[in-house]
């Protein structure tokens, strides 16, 4: 049941979604919010007509094969991801600004299952703290609304930014050019789980691997939908929108997830930790493939490529893929990948993608943009 609560200034509007109020707030905005078929939101968007982040697309629940690879997925992972967990909330511990008292702030939504992980961690190891949720949107910036509900309740030092993984750093530097511009002194410190991009500014690894709660949507985020920026939705002062999908109540996942992950034995993952000669590594091998790919595929609009595994599922999932690029097609961690493209009638082709196992690329269809 959808956790409801009106604090702040202004009387504004924080909810939980599905997750336990003590969790997490999320500081969006629910609405009621009409969706745009996929190809027509993706001409839109290539078209400059529709930024990305004014619709959504429907999200279905996934079909049972699906739900088994992801099954699989957690199966195979959990024990990994558990490990990263408290490889990131030790570091943060150690931080001097956080060592006490760290406000996780993930970003919606990827980062919210990982911020709530990290912030229970955090909690384990005596720092004290709480996690909200917040929206970024790529070439539009971070909610400042959301930001300053939360500077008006905690300190600017002790705010961490959470997400789950890197694709090829553009949140990274939107996190950096929006973070700084509203000034106030929060430093745009971001931690991940897995930095295949090398941009982070803590990271557990820099390997990209299968992060289960990537492969799906809502149904793994507290029923909640990407955010959604426009004006018609979001007015002044108001934090972004977003969709609450009560509808998908009876296949939620989320706190089934965090359950799993906690439950797991964490796996062994001394020789995978991330630091800043990895992370420099990482950097220069993704720029190297990014413009490989641009090359070789023609491909002018860096953001018609979505390097990663999470990423370049999601791409399937939510945009039009033109084809998929998989390091190794025996490889059981793009297993799900395979099958979605199957069934979305999506060529797979083996290459190499230096650092990455998966990238997708979207369909150029047409107008005055990629």
């Amino acid at each position: 049941m959808v956790q409801l609560n009106l604090k702040g200034k202004g009387e504004k509007m924080f909810f939980s979604g599905s997750y336990q109020p003590r969790d997490v707030q999320f500081l969006l905005k629910p609405a009621s919010i009409d969706t745009t078929p996929v190809a027509e939101k993706e001409a839109l968007i290539q078209s400059g007509k529709r930024h990305y982040s004014e619709m959504l697309s429907p999200e279905a629940v996934p079909d049972e094969r699906y739900m088994n690879l992801y099954a699989e997925a957690l199966e195979r992972n959990a024990g990994r991801l558990h490990a990263d967990i408290k490889t990131l909330a030790r570091a943060i511990k150690q931080r001097e600004e956080t060592a006490a008292s760290c406000v996780v702030v993930s970003l919606v939504r990827a980062g919210t299952p990982i911020g709530v992980l990290l912030n229970r961690e955090l909690e384990r190891l005596g720092v004290a703290g709480a996690h909200y949720s917040i929206s970024i949107i790529r070439g539009r910036g971070i909610d400042e609304n959301a930001l300053a509900y939360i500077l008006e309740h905690h300190a600017p030092s002790e705010i961490v930014f959470v997400d789950g993984w890197t694709g090829k750093g553009a949140i990274t530097r939107e996190l950096i050019y929006s973070v700084e511009e509203f000034g106030l002194g929060v430093e745009p410190f971001l931690a991940v789980v897995a930095d295949p991009a090398g941009c982070a500014h803590l990271a557990a690894t820099t390997e990209d691997y299968v992060i289960p709660s990537g492969l799906l949507n809502g149904v793994v985020s507290g029923l909640v939908s990407r955010s959604v920026l426009n004006d018609a939705l979001v007015g002044p002062g108001e934090f972004h929108a977003c969709l609450y999908m009560q509808e998908h109540a009876d296949h939620d996942l989320s706190n089934d997830f965090l359950g799993a992950v906690e439950a797991a034995t964490p796996a062994d993952r001394t020789s995978q930790h991330w630091n800043r000669e990895s992370a420099q590594a990482a950097h220069a091998a993704c720029q190297d493939m990014l413009r490989s790919i641009m090359h070789d595929d023609r491909v002018t609009d860096v953001n018609r490529i979505k390097p990663g595994i999470a990423e370049a599922t999601r791409a399937i999932l939510r945009r039009v893929p033109e084809k998929v690029y998989l390091s190794d097609m025996a490889d059981p961690e793009v297993r799900h990948m395979i099958y979605l493209a199957s069934k979305a009638g999506v060529p797979v082709q083996e290459r190499d993608l230096g650092n990455y196992r998966a990238v997708t690329i979207i369909k150029k269809l047409g107008g005055e943009q990629e």
